[in-house]
Protein backbone atom coordinates (compact mmCIF):
# COMPACT_ATOMS: atom_id res chain seq x y z
CA UNK A 1 0.00 0.00 0.00
CA UNK A 2 1.43 3.53 -0.81
CA UNK A 3 2.50 5.54 2.40
CA UNK A 4 2.50 9.60 2.01
CA UNK A 5 4.90 11.15 3.61
CA UNK A 6 3.41 14.32 4.02
CA UNK A 7 -0.69 14.96 4.11
CA UNK A 8 -1.75 18.18 3.44
CA UNK A 9 -5.76 18.55 5.17
CA UNK A 10 -6.97 21.91 4.09
CA UNK A 11 -10.53 22.99 5.61
CA UNK A 12 -12.36 24.99 3.41
CA UNK A 13 -14.51 26.50 6.42
CA UNK A 14 -18.26 25.88 6.16
CA UNK A 15 -17.92 25.41 2.46
CA UNK A 16 -21.07 22.71 2.74
CA UNK A 17 -22.55 20.49 0.18
CA UNK A 18 -26.35 19.85 0.62
CA UNK A 19 -28.82 19.70 3.69
CA UNK A 20 -28.13 16.30 5.58
CA UNK A 21 -31.63 13.94 6.40
CA UNK A 22 -31.59 15.35 10.07
CA UNK A 23 -31.00 18.82 9.36
CA UNK A 24 -34.58 20.18 9.66
CA UNK A 25 -33.88 19.30 13.50
CA UNK A 26 -31.22 22.06 13.45
CA UNK A 27 -33.64 24.57 11.69
CA UNK A 28 -32.00 23.63 8.15
CA UNK A 29 -34.08 22.97 5.43
CA UNK A 30 -33.10 23.14 1.96
CA UNK A 31 -29.55 24.47 2.62
CA UNK A 32 -26.56 23.90 0.37
CA UNK A 33 -23.66 26.24 0.47
CA UNK A 34 -21.92 25.43 -2.26
CA UNK A 35 -24.49 24.69 -4.36
CA UNK A 36 -26.34 28.18 -4.08
CA UNK A 37 -23.48 30.48 -3.83
CA UNK A 38 -22.78 28.82 -7.36
CA UNK A 39 -26.31 29.97 -8.11
CA UNK A 40 -25.72 33.35 -7.67
CA UNK A 41 -22.76 33.88 -9.14
CA UNK A 42 -22.74 34.88 -12.90
CA UNK A 43 -19.81 32.84 -13.75
CA UNK A 44 -17.29 31.09 -11.59
CA UNK A 45 -14.15 30.31 -12.34
CA UNK A 46 -12.58 27.37 -10.04
CA UNK A 47 -10.85 25.77 -12.85
CA UNK A 48 -8.52 23.64 -10.30
CA UNK A 49 -11.50 22.40 -7.96
CA UNK A 50 -13.29 22.09 -11.19
CA UNK A 51 -10.36 19.60 -12.57
CA UNK A 52 -10.24 17.78 -9.16
CA UNK A 53 -14.02 16.43 -9.72
CA UNK A 54 -15.67 19.36 -7.10
CA UNK A 55 -18.15 19.73 -9.78
CA UNK A 56 -18.78 15.88 -10.12
CA UNK A 57 -18.63 15.51 -6.47
CA UNK A 58 -21.67 18.49 -6.46
CA UNK A 59 -23.92 19.92 -8.81
CA UNK A 60 -22.67 23.79 -9.58
CA UNK A 61 -23.98 25.93 -11.89
CA UNK A 62 -21.92 26.94 -14.31
CA UNK A 63 -19.52 24.65 -13.54
CA UNK A 64 -19.23 21.36 -15.56
CA UNK A 65 -18.07 18.08 -14.79
CA UNK A 66 -14.90 16.77 -15.95
CA UNK A 67 -14.41 13.46 -18.19
CA UNK A 68 -11.73 12.35 -15.73
CA UNK A 69 -11.42 14.25 -12.56
CA UNK A 70 -8.03 14.13 -10.97
CA UNK A 71 -9.32 13.41 -7.03
CA UNK A 72 -10.90 10.70 -5.37
CA UNK A 73 -14.12 12.28 -4.41
CA UNK A 74 -16.81 11.52 -2.03
CA UNK A 75 -19.35 12.82 0.68
CA UNK A 76 -18.96 13.23 4.16
CA UNK A 77 -21.65 13.04 6.89
CA UNK A 78 -21.26 14.25 10.20
CA UNK A 79 -21.71 11.76 13.14
CA UNK A 80 -21.76 14.22 16.19
CA UNK A 81 -24.51 16.47 17.08
CA UNK A 82 -23.79 19.63 15.88
CA UNK A 83 -23.16 22.16 13.05
CA UNK A 84 -20.28 24.07 14.82
CA UNK A 85 -16.92 24.46 14.35
CA UNK A 86 -15.32 22.38 17.25
CA UNK A 87 -17.94 19.65 16.33
CA UNK A 88 -16.96 19.52 12.86
CA UNK A 89 -12.87 19.77 13.54
CA UNK A 90 -12.82 17.43 16.13
CA UNK A 91 -15.03 14.49 14.52
CA UNK A 92 -12.45 14.90 12.09
CA UNK A 93 -9.88 13.81 14.18
CA UNK A 94 -11.54 10.88 15.80
CA UNK A 95 -13.91 12.57 18.17
CA UNK A 96 -17.41 12.50 18.66
CA UNK A 97 -19.52 15.26 20.07
CA UNK A 98 -22.69 13.94 21.36
CA UNK A 99 -23.92 16.99 23.80
CA UNK A 100 -23.71 20.04 21.64
CA UNK A 101 -21.90 23.23 23.03
CA UNK A 102 -24.34 26.00 24.38
CA UNK A 103 -25.39 28.70 22.64
CA UNK A 104 -26.55 32.21 23.30
CA UNK A 105 -27.80 33.37 20.06
CA UNK A 106 -31.33 34.51 21.19
CA UNK A 107 -30.83 35.65 24.42
CA UNK A 108 -27.25 37.06 24.90
CA UNK A 109 -25.25 35.90 27.80
CA UNK A 110 -27.31 35.75 31.72
CA UNK A 111 -27.03 38.32 33.71
CA UNK A 112 -24.57 36.26 36.53
CA UNK A 113 -22.15 35.80 33.95
CA UNK A 114 -22.00 39.51 32.88
CA UNK A 115 -21.88 40.53 36.49
CA UNK A 116 -19.09 38.28 37.30
CA UNK A 117 -17.36 39.57 34.10
CA UNK A 118 -17.23 43.08 34.97
CA UNK A 119 -16.32 42.06 38.55
CA UNK A 120 -13.15 40.48 37.53
CA UNK A 121 -12.12 42.48 34.55
CA UNK A 122 -12.61 45.84 35.82
CA UNK A 123 -14.78 46.91 33.21
CA UNK A 124 -18.46 47.49 32.44
CA UNK A 125 -19.71 45.31 29.80
CA UNK A 126 -22.09 46.91 26.56
CA UNK A 127 -23.61 44.86 23.89
CA UNK A 128 -23.92 41.26 25.31
CA UNK A 129 -25.93 40.29 22.06
CA UNK A 130 -25.53 38.21 18.77
CA UNK A 131 -24.15 40.59 16.08
CA UNK A 132 -21.96 40.16 13.46
CA UNK A 133 -18.29 41.37 14.21
CA UNK A 134 -18.20 44.22 11.88
CA UNK A 135 -21.64 45.56 12.73
CA UNK A 136 -21.22 45.99 16.66
CA UNK A 137 -18.04 47.70 15.87
CA UNK A 138 -20.12 50.47 14.00
CA UNK A 139 -22.75 50.39 16.84
CA UNK A 140 -20.24 50.63 19.80
CA UNK A 141 -17.26 51.13 19.27
CA UNK A 142 -17.04 54.81 19.80
CA UNK A 143 -18.95 54.09 22.94
CA UNK A 144 -16.19 51.86 24.10
CA UNK A 145 -13.37 54.23 23.33
CA UNK A 146 -15.18 57.29 25.15
CA UNK A 147 -15.94 55.36 28.18
CA UNK A 148 -13.57 52.94 28.74
CA UNK A 149 -16.38 50.08 28.79
CA UNK A 150 -15.97 46.44 26.73
CA UNK A 151 -18.02 44.94 24.15
CA UNK A 152 -19.17 41.45 24.48
CA UNK A 153 -21.08 39.75 21.85
CA UNK A 154 -21.88 36.07 20.41
CA UNK A 155 -22.92 34.72 17.68
CA UNK A 156 -25.33 31.96 16.18
CA UNK A 157 -21.58 29.38 17.11
CA UNK A 158 -20.60 28.17 21.11
CA UNK A 159 -18.53 31.44 21.30
CA UNK A 160 -18.11 34.36 23.52
CA UNK A 161 -16.09 37.34 22.00
CA UNK A 162 -14.73 40.68 23.14
CA UNK A 163 -13.75 43.42 21.46
CA UNK A 164 -11.09 45.90 22.06
CA UNK A 165 -9.21 48.97 20.62
CA UNK A 166 -5.21 48.13 20.50
CA UNK A 167 -4.69 51.46 21.03
CA UNK A 168 -7.27 52.32 24.13
CA UNK A 169 -7.70 48.79 25.16
CA UNK A 170 -4.15 47.17 24.79
CA UNK A 171 -4.10 43.63 23.91
CA UNK A 172 -2.22 42.17 27.24
CA UNK A 173 -5.62 43.43 28.37
CA UNK A 174 -7.90 42.19 26.05
CA UNK A 175 -6.09 38.38 26.47
CA UNK A 176 -6.41 38.93 29.87
CA UNK A 177 -10.48 39.63 29.82
CA UNK A 178 -10.58 36.62 27.83
CA UNK A 179 -8.82 34.44 29.67
CA UNK A 180 -11.09 35.27 32.76
CA UNK A 181 -13.75 34.43 30.48
CA UNK A 182 -12.53 31.36 29.69
CA UNK A 183 -12.52 30.31 33.09
CA UNK A 184 -16.24 31.05 33.99
CA UNK A 185 -17.54 29.91 30.78
CA UNK A 186 -15.99 26.55 31.62
CA UNK A 187 -18.96 26.42 34.27
CA UNK A 188 -21.70 23.83 32.98
CA UNK A 189 -24.27 26.13 32.77
CA UNK A 190 -21.97 29.09 30.71
CA UNK A 191 -19.92 26.61 28.80
CA UNK A 192 -19.03 27.80 25.10
CA UNK A 193 -16.80 26.04 22.38
CA UNK A 194 -14.81 29.37 22.43
CA UNK A 195 -13.57 32.48 23.52
CA UNK A 196 -12.39 34.88 21.31
CA UNK A 197 -10.44 38.50 21.65
CA UNK A 198 -11.13 40.50 18.95
CA UNK A 199 -9.01 43.32 18.74
CA UNK A 200 -9.62 46.42 16.25
CA UNK A 201 -8.29 49.61 15.02
CA UNK A 202 -9.75 53.01 14.32
CA UNK A 203 -11.80 55.68 16.11
CA UNK A 204 -14.83 56.66 14.15
CA UNK A 205 -17.77 55.01 12.64
CA UNK A 206 -16.59 53.52 8.98
CA UNK A 207 -12.94 53.53 10.01
CA UNK A 208 -13.03 50.29 12.36
CA UNK A 209 -11.17 47.66 11.52
CA UNK A 210 -10.09 44.29 12.93
CA UNK A 211 -6.72 43.17 13.24
CA UNK A 212 -4.88 39.66 12.71
CA UNK A 213 -4.21 40.19 16.59
CA UNK A 214 -7.16 37.77 17.16
CA UNK A 215 -6.61 34.85 19.92
CA UNK A 216 -9.06 31.93 20.40
CA UNK A 217 -9.23 30.26 23.96
CA UNK A 218 -11.12 26.51 23.10
CA UNK A 219 -12.13 23.93 25.53
CA UNK A 220 -9.28 20.94 25.61
CA UNK A 221 -10.85 17.87 23.39
CA UNK A 222 -12.17 15.47 25.72
CA UNK A 223 -10.10 12.98 24.83
CA UNK A 224 -6.90 12.04 22.79
CA UNK A 225 -6.97 12.76 19.09
CA UNK A 226 -5.12 11.43 15.93
CA UNK A 227 -3.53 14.50 16.06
CA UNK A 228 -1.99 13.62 20.00
CA UNK A 229 -1.50 9.73 18.42
CA UNK A 230 0.87 11.08 15.65
CA UNK A 231 2.77 13.67 17.72
CA UNK A 232 3.57 11.37 20.21
CA UNK A 233 5.18 9.01 17.34
CA UNK A 234 7.18 11.75 16.24
CA UNK A 235 5.68 13.00 13.36
CA UNK A 236 5.03 16.36 12.42
CA UNK A 237 1.82 18.23 12.97
CA UNK A 238 1.90 21.52 11.59
CA UNK A 239 -1.28 23.71 11.98
CA UNK A 240 -2.22 27.20 9.93
CA UNK A 241 -4.96 29.30 10.90
CA UNK A 242 -7.34 28.68 13.93
CA UNK A 243 -6.65 24.73 14.04
CA UNK A 244 -3.93 25.04 17.03
CA UNK A 245 -6.54 27.03 18.85
CA UNK A 246 -9.60 24.93 18.27
CA UNK A 247 -7.41 21.79 19.84
CA UNK A 248 -5.90 24.07 22.21
CA UNK A 249 -2.44 23.51 21.60
CA UNK A 250 -3.20 19.54 21.95
CA UNK A 251 -1.38 17.15 19.53
CA UNK A 252 0.29 20.29 17.56
CA UNK A 253 4.02 20.74 16.97
CA UNK A 254 4.41 23.50 15.27
CA UNK A 255 1.96 26.15 14.78
CA UNK A 256 0.96 29.45 12.12
CA UNK A 257 -1.29 32.16 12.60
CA UNK A 258 -2.94 33.63 9.48
CA UNK A 259 -4.05 36.88 8.77
CA UNK A 260 -6.91 35.59 5.94
CA UNK A 261 -7.67 33.15 4.27
CA UNK A 262 -5.47 33.94 1.16
CA UNK A 263 -2.48 34.05 3.75
CA UNK A 264 -3.48 30.62 5.26
CA UNK A 265 -3.15 29.42 2.17
CA UNK A 266 0.13 31.20 0.87
CA UNK A 267 1.42 29.78 4.29
CA UNK A 268 0.19 26.36 3.15
CA UNK A 269 2.29 26.65 -0.05
CA UNK A 270 5.37 27.97 1.65
CA UNK A 271 4.88 24.77 4.12
CA UNK A 272 4.92 22.47 1.23
CA UNK A 273 8.88 23.43 0.51
CA UNK A 274 9.88 22.32 3.67
CA UNK A 275 10.81 18.92 4.33
CA UNK A 276 8.84 17.11 7.19
CA UNK A 277 7.03 13.87 7.56
CA UNK A 278 3.54 14.50 8.94
CA UNK A 279 0.45 16.25 8.45
CA UNK A 280 -0.01 19.96 7.87
CA UNK A 281 -3.41 21.28 9.21
CA UNK A 282 -4.84 24.41 7.44
CA UNK A 283 -8.05 25.96 8.39
CA UNK A 284 -9.70 29.06 6.03
CA UNK A 285 -12.09 30.87 8.30
CA UNK A 286 -12.66 33.78 5.73
CA UNK A 287 -15.55 31.66 4.46
CA UNK A 288 -17.47 31.09 7.39
CA UNK A 289 -17.07 34.73 9.29
CA UNK A 290 -16.28 37.21 6.65
CA UNK A 291 -19.03 36.20 4.08
CA UNK A 292 -21.56 32.83 5.35
CA UNK A 293 -22.40 34.73 8.48
CA UNK A 294 -22.64 37.92 6.52
CA UNK A 295 -25.03 36.23 4.20
CA UNK A 296 -22.98 37.17 0.93
CA UNK A 297 -23.41 34.58 -1.69
CA UNK A 298 -21.40 37.00 -4.28
CA UNK A 299 -18.68 37.80 -1.56
CA UNK A 300 -17.90 33.86 -0.30
CA UNK A 301 -18.02 32.67 -4.14
CA UNK A 302 -15.29 35.49 -4.97
CA UNK A 303 -13.50 34.01 -2.11
CA UNK A 304 -13.70 30.42 -3.58
CA UNK A 305 -12.43 31.82 -6.56
CA UNK A 306 -9.21 33.33 -4.72
CA UNK A 307 -8.61 29.85 -2.59
CA UNK A 308 -8.40 28.06 -6.35
CA UNK A 309 -5.93 30.29 -7.41
CA UNK A 310 -3.75 29.35 -4.17
CA UNK A 311 -4.96 25.82 -4.45
CA UNK A 312 -3.48 25.45 -8.37
CA UNK A 313 0.21 27.12 -6.56
CA UNK A 314 0.11 24.02 -4.13
CA UNK A 315 -0.86 21.37 -6.39
CA UNK A 316 2.49 22.65 -8.62
CA UNK A 317 4.60 22.06 -5.73
CA UNK A 318 3.52 18.58 -4.27
CA UNK A 319 5.43 15.67 -5.14
CA UNK A 320 4.16 12.17 -5.57
CA UNK A 321 4.79 11.73 -1.39
CA UNK A 322 2.21 13.96 -0.71
CA UNK A 323 -1.28 13.45 -0.43
CA UNK A 324 -3.76 16.39 -0.56
CA UNK A 325 -7.36 16.28 1.30
CA UNK A 326 -10.26 19.33 0.78
CA UNK A 327 -13.34 19.27 2.93
CA UNK A 328 -15.21 21.53 5.28
CA UNK A 329 -16.54 21.45 9.01
CA UNK A 330 -19.93 22.54 8.47
CA UNK A 331 -21.98 24.52 6.15
CA UNK A 332 -23.17 28.18 6.35
CA UNK A 333 -25.40 28.71 3.26
CA UNK A 334 -25.34 32.77 2.66
CA UNK A 335 -28.85 32.59 0.88
CA UNK A 336 -30.13 31.11 3.97
CA UNK A 337 -32.58 32.88 6.42
CA UNK A 338 -30.40 34.66 9.68
CA UNK A 339 -26.44 34.04 10.54
CA UNK A 340 -26.35 30.92 12.20
CA UNK A 341 -23.99 27.54 10.52
CA UNK A 342 -26.06 25.34 8.58
CA UNK A 343 -26.35 21.14 8.78
CA UNK A 344 -24.70 19.97 5.81
CA UNK A 345 -22.50 17.58 4.30
CA UNK A 346 -19.30 18.17 3.54
CA UNK A 347 -16.71 17.58 0.46
CA UNK A 348 -14.02 14.77 0.18
CA UNK A 349 -11.57 15.18 -2.29
CA UNK A 350 -7.91 13.52 -2.04
CA UNK A 351 -5.37 13.54 -4.68
CA UNK A 352 -1.32 13.08 -5.32
CA UNK A 353 0.49 13.10 -8.21
CA UNK A 354 0.83 9.71 -7.67
CA UNK A 355 -2.56 8.40 -8.00
CA UNK A 356 -3.14 6.77 -11.26
CA UNK A 357 -6.94 7.95 -11.79
CA UNK A 358 -9.58 9.56 -9.85
CA UNK A 359 -13.34 8.99 -9.28
CA UNK A 360 -16.12 8.43 -7.11
CA UNK A 361 -16.29 7.30 -3.77
CA UNK A 362 -18.99 5.44 -1.35
CA UNK A 363 -20.32 8.68 0.87
CA UNK A 364 -19.30 8.11 4.12
CA UNK A 365 -21.00 8.25 7.64
CA UNK A 366 -18.31 10.71 9.69
CA UNK A 367 -15.83 13.43 9.02
CA UNK A 368 -13.80 10.61 11.49
CA UNK A 369 -12.65 8.87 7.77
CA UNK A 370 -9.90 11.54 7.75
CA UNK A 371 -7.87 11.09 10.89
CA UNK A 372 -8.42 7.50 10.71
CA UNK A 373 -7.13 7.50 6.87
CA UNK A 374 -3.82 10.18 7.84
CA UNK A 375 -3.72 7.24 11.37
CA UNK A 376 -3.40 4.39 8.53
CA UNK A 377 -1.22 6.26 6.60
CA UNK A 378 1.35 6.98 9.03
CA UNK A 379 1.06 3.36 10.82
CA UNK A 380 -0.56 5.03 14.39
CA UNK A 381 -3.08 3.61 15.93
CA UNK A 382 -6.06 5.11 16.62
CA UNK A 383 -5.90 6.24 19.76
CA UNK A 384 -9.09 4.91 22.71
CA UNK A 385 -12.33 6.09 22.50
CA UNK A 386 -11.87 7.58 19.16
CA UNK A 387 -14.25 6.78 15.79
CA UNK A 388 -13.49 6.46 12.32
CA UNK A 389 -12.60 3.91 9.11
CA UNK A 390 -9.77 4.74 6.84
CA UNK A 391 -10.45 4.39 3.66
CA UNK A 392 -6.21 4.82 2.72
CA UNK A 393 -6.76 1.72 0.22
CA UNK A 394 -9.75 2.99 -1.56
CA UNK A 395 -7.78 6.19 -2.80
CA UNK A 396 -5.64 3.85 -5.05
Amino acid sequence: MKQYQRVFLIVLDSLGIGAMPDSERFGDVGVDTFGHIAERMETMKIPNLQRLGMANLHRLTGVERVEKPLARYGVLAEAGNGKDTMTGHWEMMGLKVEQPFRTFTETGFPPELIAELEKRCGKRVIGNKSASGTEILEELAEEEIATGAMIVYTSADSVLQICGNEETFDLANLYRCCEIARELTLREEWKVGRVIARPYVGRKKGEFKRTGNRHDYAVKPFGRTVMNAMKDAGLAVISVGKINDIFDGEGVTEAYRSQSSVHGMEQTVKLSEKEFTGLCFTNLVDFDALWGHRRDPIGYGKEIEAFDIGLGRLMERLTDDDLLILTADHGNDPTYKGTDHTREYVPFLAWSPSMKEGGALEQQDTFAVIGATIADNFGVEMPEGTIGKSILKELG
